[in-house]
C-alpha cells in the first residue's frame, strides 16, 4: 500500500498504524495521491486547534474519517501526545470498515498498554475514567481494557515500595542448548559457541565487580535481581556457583526483595544445579515448557520432552522453591487449541505460583509469508487465549502484567498470570519502567528511570557474546554515564 502524508511527517505514527491493521502490506511513501490502493494523512493546525484526516481506498472503495484535538497551552510532550493520537486515531477509523473484525488492541500499538492505563490515573484520571478511556478512545476491547487496567494497578502498587535510589539488575547468559526457531534473543547455541562460555564468564565477572562499585560509590540499593538470557542453567554447576558468588561478594543485597533465575530448559535443569541456585538465595526459578505437547517441542527445535518438564518441576520444589514460573506459547507450530488446553490444564495441575501466556511473534525482519501466517492465525490463537483467559482465574491466578509485540499471532499479546501475592517484582519493573535496571551481559540494555519525569536513558552493551568479551575493558562507561548524569 502508499502513503501520503500531508501537513506533517508522521512517518512512524502512520506506517505503525498501517502495519497494524494490515500486517501484510507493504507501504512505500509516495508524495502525492495516486490510483491504487492508498492512504492519504492530512494535518492542520489553526485557532489553537489540530485537525487530522485520513482517506483510505482499498479495492477502488474510499472511507475517510476526521478528528480534532486542542493544543492550545500543551506542553511539549502533551502537544506530540495530541498530535500523535489523532493521526494515528483518524488511519485507524478509516481502515478499519475494510476489515472483518476490529482488532482486540483497537488503535493502540504501543507494546505497554498499562503504561498508557497507569499514565492517565497519574494525570487525574480515575481507573474508571481511565477503562473508558481506553474503550471508546482507542476502541479497545472490554476483555483487553481489563486487562490493562489489572496490570496497571499492580505496577502502581509495587511503585509504592521503590525508593529514590533503589535499582534492579538483569544479568544475560545468551547460551542455548538448541535454538528455537521462533527465537528472536541475542543467543548462541552450545554446539556452536560452547568455547566461549568460560571467557565470557570471566568477562561477565569483571563486569558485575565493575558495576557494584559504581553502584555503591552511586549510593544505590538492588531491590532485585533477574539472571536470564539464553538459558542460565547452560551452565554447569560449578559455573553457576561462580556468577552467583561474583554476585553475592560485589554487591550489598541486605535489600533484596527477589532473587530470579531463568532455569527455562529443563533439559539444563539438574538437582545439583538448583541446590547450588538454592544456596545462593535465589528464590524463583522459571521453568518454562512452552507446550506440553511432544510433537510441538521437535517441532520449534526444543531438545526435551513434557516428561522432562514434569520432572525438572518436582526437582524444583524439592530444592525448596515456593516460586516458580512457567511460561507457554500460543500459535506455535502443530499447536491447536485443543493441544493448548491440554497444555495449560496441565501446568494448572501442577500449581506453580506464575504461568505467563505468551502469544507467538515471529522474528523482525520476517518475510511477507510469514507475516501473513501470523495473521492467518487470529481464529486459532483467539480461542486458546480465551481457554487460557477462563481457566486460570478459575484455578486462582489473576492477571498482573502484560505486553505486547510487532506481528504477534492475531494481534494479541503476552500476559503474566500468578497466585495472589506471588508477582514477579523485576517483570513488572522491567516492563512497566518503574526503576533504574542495570543490564550485565552480552545485549544487555540498561535504563535509567527519572522516577519525578519518567524520562529513561540508555546504554547499550555490545550485542553477541564475542563481542562483549573484546570489550571487557569498556563495559561500565555507559552504566557510569547513567548512575553520574551530568546536571
Amino acid at each position: 500500500m502508499k502513503y501520503v502524508l500531508a501537513g506533517h511527517d508522521m512517518k512512524h505514527a502512520a506506517e505503525e498504524m498501517l502495519l497494524h491493521l494490515l500486517p501484510t502490506e507493504t507501504l512505500t511513501r509516495v508524495e502525492h495521491e495516486e490510483e491504487g490502493d492508498i492512504c492519504v494523512s492530512s494535518l492542520r493546525e489553526e485557532n489553537g486547534k489540530a485537525t487530522a484526516s485520513a482517506r483510505v481506498t482499498i479495492g477502488g472503495r474510499a472511507e475517510e474519517r476526521t478528528m480534532s484535538a486542542e493544543i492550545e497551552g500543551l506542553d511539549t510532550l502533551a502537544y506530540k501526545r495530541a498530535l500523535s493520537t489523532i493521526v494515528k486515531t483518524t488511519i485507524y477509523d478509516a481502515v478499519v470498515p475494510f476489515l472483518d473484525a476490529p482488532p482486540v488492541w483497537g488503535s493502540l500499538t504501543g507494546v505497554r498498554p498499562a503504561k498508557l492505563a497507569r499514565g492517565l490515573v497519574e494525570r487525574g484520571k480515575t481507573r474508571g475514567e481511565a477503562a473508558v478511556m481506553l474503550r471508546d478512545t482507542y476502541h479497545v476491547s472490554p476483555e483487553r481494557t481489563a486487562l490493562t487496567i489489572r496490570a496497571a494497578a499492580t505496577a502502581m502498587e509495587m511503585d509504592k515500595d521503590i525508593g529514590e535510589n533503589d535499582i534492579s539488575l538483569y544479568v544475560g547468559i545468551p547460551f542455548c542448548p538448541s535454538r528455537c526457531y521462533y527465537c528472536s534473543f541475542v543467543s548462541s547455541t552450545t554446539a556452536q559457541s560452547g568455547n566461549l562460555i568460560e571467557p565470557y564468564l570471566e568477562t561477565l565477572c569483571g563486569e558485575i565487580r565493575e558495576t557494584a562499585a559504581l553502584v555503591r560509590e552511586a549510593g544505590k540499593r538492588v531491590q532485585s535481581i533477574y539472571i536470564g538470557g539464553g538459558t542460565p542453567t547452560t551452565l554447569s554447576a560449578e559455573q553457576l556457583a561462580r556468577l552467583t558468588g561474583t554476585l553475592a561478594d560485589s554487591f550489598e543485597l541486605s535489600g533484596l526483595r527477589e532473587y530470579t533465575v531463568e532455569a527455562g530448559r529443563p533439559d539444563t535443569i539438574t538437582p545439583e544445579k538448583l541446590r547450588v541456585l538454592k544456596s545462593a538465595g535465589v528464590g524463583r526459578v522459571s521453568i518454562n515448557p512452552q507446550s506440553m505437547e511432544d510433537s510441538v517441542l521437535a517441532a520449534i527445535g526444543r531438545k526435551h520432552a513434557a516428561s522432562d518438564v514434569l520432572r525438572a518441576f518436582d526437582e524444583a520444589r524439592q530444592a525448596g522453591f515456593r516460586e516458580i514460573n512457567m511460561d507457554v506459547i500460543a500459535g506455535l507450530t502443530g499447536d491447536t487449541p485443543e493441544t493448548f488446553a491440554h497444555t495449560i490444564d496441565t501446568l494448572i495441575g501442577l500449581a506453580p505460583e506464575n504461568i505467563t501466556v505468551h502469544t507467538l511473534a515471529i522474528k523482525r525482519g520476517a518475510d511477507l509469508t510469514d507475516k501473513a501466517a501470523a495473521a492467518a492465525q487470529h481464529d486459532a490463537v483467539s480461542r486458546m487465549l480465551d481457554y487460557a483467559y477462563g481457566a486460570l482465574p478459575q484455578a486462582g491466578y489473576g492477571p498482573y502484567y502484560l505486553y505486547r509485540q510487532k506481528f504477534m499471532a492475531g494481534g494479541f499479546e503476552n500476559v503474566g498470570w500468578c497466585r495472589p501475592g506471588t508477582e514477579c517484582f523485576y517483570n513488572v519493573t522491567m516492563m512497566e519502567e518503574l526503576q533504574t535496571i542495570l543490564s550485565l551481559g552480552a545485549g544487555g540494555v540498561s535504563k535509567r528511570v527519572d522516577r519525578d519525569t519518567g524520562w529513561i536513558e540508555r546504554a547499550n552493551n555490545p550485542k553477541y557474546p564475542l563481542e562483549y568479551i573484546r570489550a571487557a575493558g569498556r563495559l561500565s562507561e555507559g552504566k557510569k554515564k547513567l548512575l553520574f548524569p551530568k546536571k
